[in-house]
């Protein structure tokens, strides 16, 4: 009994510690990399030379601000225009103009809207009959591929356990299953190859439980009627008896 107690104690600990230490250990490493961009900077200019100390997640203090001022001077009229003579310069480059404008246009669908990428989780019947894998709509192919497939989307398929390596495919609108989950959920569940589960949504559910309540009001509604009609019954047959013994008297 108490190896028993001991072991579900253990157990209990390590569900705390393990989420805990690896969302800990993430985020020192995230911070460490951007502690390692200061390092372009010369040695002499360095922070932890002006300051003489190492001040932990400097890094990603400096990024953050250098991105809002980069964010700042973008919107900004000059800003554009330099902008788009970075870009033509580099689109003047033949490897580098591919890569730059595939990163490009990741970016704007994820940060800028400027499309529906990952908006919508669906399921399809992938990879085979009978199997279905969860997936994210990535967008609308262009003109030619859709004269050619018909009515077609863009899906993303994410590996478990590492989401960032997955597989695109393009499936008929007729062929995808929507559901109520959201992305992070839907992340969520793909990461921990399905031990986490979302919580349940059941639209029918709900529906019949409307569907049962409308009934049953509808139900008591005409159980009213009745009950009135038959009371109404009752008031024209006292009516009729008492006219009937008054006649002969």
């Amino acid at each position: 009994m108490l190896k028993k107690k001991l072991k579900n104690i253990f157990l209990t600990g390590l569900a705390v510690v393990i989420p805990a230490g690896l969302t800990i250990y993430i985020l020192f490493f995230i911070i460490d990399i951007m502690d390692n961009l200061l390092r372009i900077i010369p040695l002499e200019y360095q922070p932890d030379t002006l300051l003489n100390f190492h001040i932990p997640g400097l890094g990603a203090i400096v990024t953050v601000i250098l991105i809002l001022i980069c964010g700042l001077v973008t919107r900004s009229y000059l800003g554009t225009r330099l902008v788009a003579f970075g870009e033509r310069l580099v689109g003047k480059i033949p490897f580098v103009r591919s890569i730059y404008q595939a990163i490009k246009r990741i970016a704007d669908s994820l940060f800028m809207n400027k499309a529906q990428s990952f908006k919508k989780v669906v399921i399809v019947e992938y990879p085979c009959h009978g199997i279905y894998s969860i997936g994210f709509i990535t967008g609308t192919p262009n003109g030619e591929v859709q004269e050619r497939l018909g009515s077609c989307v863009g899906v993303y398929f994410p590996h478990a356990l590492t989401p960032t390596t997955g597989i695109f495919a393009i499936v008929p609108r007729e062929g995808l299953i929507e559901v109520d989950m959201t992305v992070e959920e839907a992340f969520t569940l793909i990461i921990s190859g399905g031990i986490v589960t979302p919580p349940t949504r059941n639209p029918s559910v709900k529906a019949n439980q409307i569907n049962r309540i409308n009934g049953r009001s509808s139900d008591e509604n005409d159980s009213g009627t009745c009950m009135k009609r038959m009371k109404n019954l009752k008031e024209i047959e006292h009516e009729v008896l008492k006219t009937g013994s008054t006649s002969e008297i």
